[in-house]
């Protein structure tokens, strides 16, 4: 099964256009952000929310992704835990409602962390971006949209795509403060 099908006039769907060249999207401005997830939402995808600035270490990190995706009681708060985990949502065992056109998980104010944890950073959004892959070989989608308050901030690719910015925002000239 297709995650998308084929047959379908495709070019003017946003999931289809965020996930084509990576899985894990930039964001800047709030307004394309909300934008984006209302889009999302009003096309059946299940939209969950992480605040990620105010996390200081990876415990942090941990508590509220196991809280959002209601990972088990025996989730080992580390970044290999999170890995199955994650699997694990794809699968639907849980975080991830079968209903769903499709997952997306959004981690607002992510530079504070990236600032502070730049490998974890990275590596979340690494693991997101291979259980996307792994999801879209089950026919699911798993996009992940992160926004950032710095214009410039910048991740090493990851599930070795790049981590691009969205399509409104891609030159640089278009995050500058108006």
């Amino acid at each position: 099964m297709a995650a998308f099908d084929p047959a379908d006039e495709l070019g003017h769907d946003l999931d289809l256009r965020l996930l084509t060249n990576t899985s894990v999207t930039l964001f800047w401005r709030t307004a394309i952000l909300d934008r984006t997830t209302a889009w999302l939402s009003a096309h059946g995808y299940q939209v969950t929310r992480i605040d990620a600035a105010h996390w200081t270490t990876e415990r942090d990190l941990h508590r509220d992704i196991a809280a959002a995706l209601d990972f088990p009681h025996y989730y080992g708060h580390n970044l290999d835990a999170l890995n199955d985990c994650m699997r694990d949502v794809v699968s639907q065992g849980y975080g991830w409602a079968s209903d769903t056109t499709g997952l997306a998980l959004v981690f607002q104010g992510y530079d504070s962390f990236a600032a502070r944890c730049p490998r974890a950073a990275q590596s979340v959004l690494d693991i997101v971006a291979d259980q996307s892959r792994r999801a879209a070989l089950l026919g699911r989608r798993l996009i992940c949209l992160v926004h950032s308050n710095d214009p410039r901030i910048r991740f090493e690719p990851v599930g070795a795509t790049p981590v691009m910015w969205n399509e409104a925002e891609w030159l640089d000239s278009r995050r500058r403060a108006d």
